[in-house]
């Protein structure tokens, strides 16, 4: 009888009486919400926020790095952003981000964390890896790279040799156009490859092509509005399709495809001898088996191989595909560039690495071109790992952060021109090469890019030689765009050029 009482109260409630349910129910999450995300004192301003949702439907993800740039107009150098239900603090301008990346280096040296890297990679590795194991992976890894001939000569080989096949495919175009982009993501994944996998790529080979395919599809997914939902609710986002589905394939393919590499490895490898990276990493494995929490195991093996992978293509081809679309923009700086090789260089051997200091202007260009590529807009996104002051503002610990280097590399107090394309932002009034402390595009401190030295070598031996031999220009009726496409880098949109022959 009880039952029936309790069950005909519930059916003759009225429409009125569910509507205001219904209201009370909306504001006791809007007040809850306000509760929980209250913000400390000083803590740094910022716009207007949905509820749930923060600033992102707010923001132009296809152009963030210049809207957050923008921004500081209105909130100043230090201001915060609400992504879903966290906060977040945006850094600009070169004095505060070196306050926070080198001054502040312990405080600011944490990955934030990332469900979207959690299903990919359970956040090992070293992009996202965080404490002692990312401490102990980026230390084997500097070391390993450093004794396979990082920054030493024997590398520099390697790349002159890459630069051979190179030259025969951009020979056969017979000066027609072409799209540059996946013969250098394999040109220049090649000299990674060499070192993690002990051989290279024929640019034929249709099953790397796909997986250099597969790697820019993913991290342009990456910086997508979906990944930053999944983000933010990604609980809710794992009932729905979306690009965010499509990104987490792309990388668990390219995880396929390196395990396919680490079982290569494992049927002839020899610990008394080893041949390249992964040798070395699953020698590795054996010493720390007594040290579970260094994170060295075959899972780990491979999420650190995606990262090198990654970093070890992306970032330099992205530059030097910028590279191309800067000379065929300023041919009257490519022919400077030009003069300065056939001075020091002529045309009887190959550029090396001992012309750089006989050659500032050709250095000054290289650095402009990264410095406008800009390919690392928004860095990687970093974590307090205490309570701290920055720029006046408390920042609590736990707070993602993101260092904007856009702010810095086109910083109007640093740089004589920061609009322009200029080499005289690296040159002083003698001529000679300068490195403004402010051209950051390998970002600050402790997560400075373990690459660098690597990078720097590729983009002056791959640059100098390609202008050496070519004259790059667009196509007849075309005129270069220096239009981008934004995802985890910043690169330039789809384009095709032509390089004809310096020398008959």
């Amino acid at each position: 009888m009880a039952f029936n009482d309790i069950f005909m109260s519930f059916t003759s409630i009225s429409w009125t009486d569910t509507q205001t349910l219904l209201l009370f129910f909306t504001i006791f999450l809007l007040i809850s919400e306000q509760l929980r995300n209250r913000k400390p004192k000083n803590f740094p301003p910022g716009p207007t926020c949905y509820p749930f949702l923060g600033n992102i439907l707010s923001l132009d993800v296809a152009q963030l790095h210049l809207q957050l740039t923008k921004m500081s107009d209105n909130y100043g150098n230090i201001f915060s952003l609400r992504m879903g239900g966290k906060d977040c603090i945006v850094i600009n301008t070169y004095t505060m981000i070196k306050k926070a990346l080198v001054d502040q280096a312990d405080t600011f040296s944490a990955r934030p964390p990332s469900d979207v890297f959690k299903k990919i990679n359970k956040c090992q590795g070293i992009s996202f890896n965080n404490g002692y194991s990312w401490k102990q992976q980026r230390r084997f890894i500097l070391s390993t790279l450093k004794n396979f001939g990082v920054g030493k000569r024997n590398l520099e080989w390697s790349i002159k040799e890459e630069f051979n096949f190179l030259n025969k495919v951009i020979i056969n175009t017979e000066g027609k156009p072409f799209d540059a982009h996946y013969l250098i993501n394999n040109t220049v994944s090649n000299i990674i490859c060499s070192l993690v996998f002990g051989k290279r790529f024929e640019y034929t080979d249709k099953r790397f092509l796909n997986m250099l395919n597969l790697m820019s599809k993913g991290l342009k997914l990456q910086g997508s509005l979906w990944t930053q939902l999944y983000d933010s609710f990604p609980n809710l986002m794992e009932l729905f399709p979306g690009p965010h589905k499509d990104m987490v394939s792309c990388f668990k393919q390219l995880c396929s495809f390196l395990n396919e590499e680490i079982k290569a490895h494992h049927a002839d490898w020899d610990p008394s001898s080893p041949r390249d990276f992964i040798d070395c990493y699953l020698t590795e494995i054996e010493k720390r088996r007594d040290d579970p929490e260094a994170g060295f195991h075959e899972d780990g093996l491979c999420d650190v191989l995606l990262d090198l992978f990654i970093a070890g293509t992306e970032t330099t081809s992205t530059t030097l595909l910028w590279s191309f679309v800067y000379m065929m923009k300023f041919p009257e700086i490519q022919e400077n560039v030009q003069a300065e090789i056939d001075r020091v260089i002529g045309q009887s051997r190959q550029p090396c690495m001992a012309d750089r200091p006989n050659m500032p202007y050709t250095d000054a260009v290289i650095h402009e071109i990264q410095r406008m590529g800009n390919i690392l807009p928004l860095n990687i996104p970093r974590f307090t790992t205490k309570n701290t002051m920055l720029g006046g503002f408390f920042i609590p610990k736990g707070t993602p952060i993101i260092p904007n280097l856009t702010s810095v590399l086109f910083d109007e107090t640093q740089w004589k021109s920061p609009h322009s394309f200029d080499p005289q932002n690296f040159l002083n009034p003698q001529g000679e090469f300068i490195k403004p402390e402010a051209f950051l595009p390998f970002s600050a401190g402790k997560r400075v890019c373990p690459g660098e030295s690597l990078a720097r070598m590729e983009l002056f031996l791959f640059f100098t030689s390609i202008l050496q031999v070519f004259t790059l220009s667009p196509p007849a009726g075309t005129k270069p765009s220096l239009e981008f496409e934004l995802g985890v880098t910043l690169s330039p949109k789809p384009f095709k050029m032509t390089a004809r022959p310096r020398w008959q």
